[in-house]
């Protein structure tokens, strides 16, 4: 101890200030004297206690060293075991083999802290060591180990490099402590970096399962609800969680109120229990790792006045979506902070490491909204490389990795050219579409056929299907559910009238071909026209109330490429309804241009030369080729050869033909409804058998001004009858 009076008094105010603080709570007081990026003295002495320096040390007859911004004067015993009032904050020290060597808890590594151990007492004349040429916050000056055996200890930098040590910790009997040798500065890390919780807790959940063995969703979710009240209720910082069969999980709080860090938790399959990392070195030696990034432990602290934690429940065993989309592992994780966290820079990340899987991975997310998840990307980004997935989400809630088939993706390069295809053709679809309205209600609405008026109902169709396709990814990007939800129901319902459309004209033409005089059927029009309309809206509606369309995801080889659209979300209702009307549409259409297109064949064999000369150009061949196609919807046939090698070329040929399916339409309505197209014929007459030998002359068998003229007015023999009658076949190609 000091020599002189001043010494004595001022080591005597030092002791007489020990008392100051009381017993109870003197733990927690310690913790706020070892504030962040601080300088603290560790003095050897016969006694063990602290002082807060920054209170009472501003005397002009303190030492300079107590002086300059110290925070805590530490009285440690050497040879003694941490008191235990203190708690493990308390720092130990010991002789080993003529040196020093110095305890301490990762906790002083944690908030930087720097430490300058006194070892002997004074060395000069004022009973104090003269340190006024010492830089505190430079620890790595070799001058500060002088005579008055002071030495400045930065734990964060020289232990940086220090790793685990199973064999010396144990043959120590050391743990959870770094042991460093005052002297030469050797770092041993005697902390575990993988940790068991401290305790286990069963959650009692009294969970429903569905028919299939499910635990329901909605009451999945009001248990990690509950997660808050649970870590107020466990005394220890971490805790094993069983809430059942197939759900078991981990929750740990943050020892340091003061400064987070990161959490770490590993696990080697869904049956093993969770591990409390402290290294991210030892990650490998899982297969499954979360982790809670520290940005999220700070926005939980200030949202949050309990001590933040983190709570991760595994569902194996979680009800599936309503579209039973497969999840990889059948492994759901939920995570809760005890509030609201989103919109993280540092996000979150579930990693699956060394996982056998088919498909193509895409991370996704659910609120907890509902009765059963609802899978978004919203906020996730997935990382894919050989066997292993990452996920790394901006918010908490429950995560799944969904496998896509990998006949139902696409390469990313496909799918712009595609998209690009599709954009430009459906533009111009609409604006040819467009044209034909314009005409058609501008200068021909009087005049038009019923062939004419099915042709136009038809060009309605395609027209809003190609306006709703085109605004589709601009109201996907909205992120608004009910605006996606009715533009899916619009898409959806004008694809559906355009396929009724198309067996609409392909029943026209054969009534025209099988009745060749007047359709006797009152309001003719008008009735296919209330079937074309009402039919797919009563399907949409129906739809509609089961919830069935909503955002989509197509996904491709990249999954940071994925493009979401407003579609139906249940792929079991798209192949009943789409795949399976469209295929009975196709069967009918199908068999019709067959027939008709055999008929035009045996048409231009037996009429006159002239005639035949006329009706024999290749434009005009291809005209009523293309036109039929259109008309009829067979290039929308191409849908089903899209499997197995076939699938990509399919795919371009089906979007090329059906993009610029609007100027087709547009091609074939101007060389049927424009009269100066007509072909003057030489009439003569032919009888009811012509049809079936093809033995005809050029009377066109489709032509019934009856029927075509809304006025009801019949056609006269010779030049007048035969010209109609050409009108009509004009139509009818």
């Amino acid at each position: 101890m000091p020599s002189n009076n001043m010494s004595r008094m001022t080591w005597v105010l030092f002791v007489g200030l020990l008392w100051i603080y009381p017993v109870l709570g003197a733990c927690n007081k310690l913790k706020d004297c070892l504030t962040q990026k601080t300088a603290h003295v560790v003095v050897a002495d016969n006694f063990s206690a602290f002082i807060s320096a920054d209170k009472y040390w501003n005397h002009s007859s303190v030492p300079k060293l107590f002086s300059a911004n110290m925070s805590c004067i530490l009285f440690v015993q050497k040879k003694k075991s941490r008191p235990q009032t203190f708690g493990e904050e308390f720092p130990e020290m010991e002789d080993c083999n003529s040196s020093s060597v110095i305890h301490f808890p990762k906790f002083y590594i944690r908030r930087k802290l720097l430490l300058y151990v006194m070892e002997e007492m004074p060395c000069n004349t004022s009973g104090f060591p003269d340190v006024s040429y010492l830089g505190l916050e430079s620890c790595s000056n070799d001058t500060a180990r002088v005579p008055c055996q002071i030495t400045c200890l930065d734990p964060k930098t020289q232990c940086k490099k220090s790793s685990y040590d199973a064999s010396q910790c144990t043959r120590m009997n050391l743990t959870n402590i770094y042991r460093m040798n005052i002297t030469s500065r050797d770092c041993l890390n005697c902390d575990n970096p993988v940790k068991k919780p401290d305790s286990e807790v069963t959650v009692v959940s009294n969970f429903t399962h569905t028919e299939g063995g499910k635990v329901n969703a909605a009451q999945a979710a009001g248990v990690m609800k509950g997660m808050s009240d649970l870590a107020n209720s466990i005394n220890g910082p971490s805790a094993a969680l069983n809430v059942g069969e197939g759900v078991t999980g981990i929750l740990a709080k943050q020892t340091d109120p003061v400064v987070f860090e990161e959490m770490l938790f590993g696990y080697a399959s869904p049956s093993d229990a969770m591990n409390i990392l402290g290294d991210k070195n030892v990650l490998a030696q899982y297969s499954r790792s979360v982790r809670l990034s520290k940005e999220a432990f700070e926005k939980a602290g200030g949202l949050n006045a309990n001590v933040p934690f983190g709570a991760i429940l595994r569902f194996s065993n979680l009800d599936t979506d309503e579209m039973n989309s497969t999840i990889l592992g059948n492994e759901v994780v939920a995570v809760e902070m005890g509030a609201i966290i989103n919109n993280l820079t540092d996000k979150i990340s579930i990693d699956f490491k060394n996982i056998k899987y088919e498909g193509i991975p895409s991370c996704r997310s659910w609120s907890g909204d509902g009765s059963r998840p609802n899978w978004t990307e919203d906020g996730c980004l997935t990382i894919q490389s050989g066997n292993n997935v990452t996920c790394q989400c901006s918010h908490l809630t429950f995560f799944a990795i969904l496998l896509v088939p990998l006949n139902e993706s696409i390469s990313s390069s496909d799918l712009n050219k595609l998209t690009i295809i599709t954009q430009v053709g459906c533009g111009v679809s609409m604006f040819f579409l467009a044209i034909v309205l314009f005409m058609h209600f501008l200068f021909r609405k009087t005049n038009a056929s019923v062939s004419t008026l099915i042709l136009i109902h038809l060009v309605s169709a395609v027209f809003l299907l190609n306006l709703t396709f085109l605004i589709n990814d601009v109201v996907a990007s909205l992120k608004n559910p009910v605006a996606c939800t009715i533009l899916a129901a619009l898409m959806h319902y004008f694809m559906l009238a355009t396929f009724t459309w198309f067996a609409a004209q392909a029943f026209h033409l054969c009534m025209l071909l099988y009745v060749r005089s007047t359709i006797g059927n009152r309001h003719y029009l008008l009735k296919v026209s209330i079937v074309s309309w009402v039919q797919p809206s009563v399907i949409t509606i129906i739809m509609l109330s089961l919830g069935k369309y909503g955002k989509q995801v197509i996904s491709t080889s990249d999954p940071k490429d994925d493009v979401a659209i407003c579609w139906i979300t249940d792929n079991t209702a798209h192949y009943i309804v789409n795949i399976g009307y469209y295929a009975l549409i196709f069967v009918f259409t199908f068999t019709t241009f067959i027939i008709i297109l055999s008929y035009l064949i045996c048409l231009k064999r037996t009429t006159n030369q002239k005639v035949a000369t006329e009706m024999s150009t290749n434009k005009k061949s291809i005209t009523v080729i293309l036109g039929l196609c259109c008309t009829m919807g067979i290039t929308w046939g191409f849908a089903f050869s899209a499997y197995g090698p076939l699938r990509i070329p399919a795919y371009y040929i089906f979007t090329v033909l059906n993009s610029f399916q609007g100027f087709f339409l547009f091609i074939y309505y101007h060389y049927t409804s424009d009269p100066r197209n007509s072909i003057k014929a030489q009439g003569s007459t032919v009888s009811q058998s012509t049809l079936q030998t093809c033995t005809y002359s050029n009377e066109n068998p489709y032509s019934n001004p009856t029927l075509e003229n809304p006025g009801g007015q019949t056609g006269t023999e010779g030049g007048e009858d035969s010209q109609l009658k050409v009108k009509e076949y004009k139509q009818v190609e």
